[in-house]
């Protein structure tokens, strides 16, 4: 009679350790397209919740590792290209003050964009709540680098990988784009291959509302509000004044260079999300480099997640790539049979 008890003694202990040794780390759930739309609707009665409506032969790969740190696996969701296959890849980085929110955030335009050909990667990313700045940079370099060795698989240029995203997102894609001729953000050489600034490069930027620089007044007066508890304080670990050069590091409009890719920014007229934009096409225009600059007039902050903004934020993310982006044989290009 006593043995049952002794096996599930030992399968509690051993049940008990394994919580013990697994890696915990707060959720901040704070950010989410329901609360949003419950505020912003009393502001703009035009809002309406997005449907993902599929077309026939659409395919979606969910929760693909793309790294692994100690135990702690990566994932991120594919949207296949449906229809004619442009070999174009489009990473997107969702939003939350660098401490919230969810890839799945970005499904209702990763959808359109898959069905104008695309390919749509949604990475997970580590979060301030499990790892100061600049952990979740390095992991979007990770994707870049994972992605692009996945190119034959499936079946895109590995030249053409784009990093995009909204908000706090925007503000990371914009950063990683633009500093690819940096060590800052690189995962650890026993990590990456010989060549990495080759694996990390992209060949576009898209920025929905996401800050610029972190130095411009319209940042510091928003961003440094509550010093080290506002958002960019927990992600930097301290209020401006004490991590002064993490701020500095992390603004992109100071890291323009002769190789930084074509850029497009929609803004929400909201001025203070896209501080620092004046310097960065300043920057981008002495070199020549593309650059587009959408802007409403004064909407709602997180536009790409509602209609009728989130069907206009594909269209315009299209043309920007057709027009500035999209060399001849992707345009000519056909789908395997």
């Amino acid at each position: 009679m006593l043995k049952p008890i002794v096996i599930k003694t030992l399968f509690l202990s051993l049940f008990a350790s394994s919580i013990v040794a697994a890696q915990t780390y707060e959720v901040d759930d704070s950010y989410t397209p329901s609360s949003r739309f419950e505020r912003y609707k009393k502001q703009d009665e035009t809002l309406i919740k997005p449907d993902l409506v599929f077309k026939q032969g659409q395919a979606i790969r969910f929760e693909q590792t793309y790294a692994t740190i100690g135990k702690r696996e990566l994932h991120a969701d594919l949207f296949m290209p449906h229809g004619r296959n442009l070999r174009q890849a489009i990473i997107l980085v969702h939003g939350g003050g660098w401490r919230s929110g969810n890839k799945s955030h970005f499904y209702p335009l990763a959808n359109l964009l898959a069905q104008k050909g695309y390919l749509v990667v949604l990475p997970e990313y580590r979060l301030s709540t499990e790892a100061l700045y600049p952990a979740g940079l390095t992991d979007l370099n990770r994707v870049i680098t994972w992605l692009r060795a996945q190119a034959s698989e499936l079946d895109f240029n590995p030249a053409n990988i784009a990093i995009g995203g909204g908000s706090s997102g925007g503000h990371m894609a914009a950063l990683i784009g633009n500093t690819v001729n940096q060590d800052w953000f690189h995962p650890p050489n026993s990590e990456a291959e010989t060549n990495i600034q080759a694996n990390t490069h992209v060949n576009a930027v898209i920025d929905l509302d996401g800050v610029l620089d972190f130095t411009h007044p319209l940042a510091i007066a928003s961003e440094n509000k509550r010093k080290e508890k506002s958002a960019a304080g927990l992600w930097f670990g301290g209020a401006m004044e004490d991590t002064l050069n993490k701020w500095q590091q992390a603004s992109t409009a100071l890291h323009i260079h002769a190789n930084s890719p074509p850029m497009l920014v929609i803004s929400s007229g909201q001025m203070r999300f896209t501080a620092g934009k004046d310097k960065t096409f300043a920057k981008l225009t002495q070199f020549d480099i593309a650059h587009q600059y959408y802007q409403y007039n004064g909407i709602i902050h997180t536009f790409w997640l509602f209609e009728p903004y989130l069907s206009e934020t594909a269209v315009r993310i299209h043309q920007f790539f057709k027009e500035n982006v999209l060399t001849g044989d992707a345009h000519d290009y056909q789908p395997k049979p």
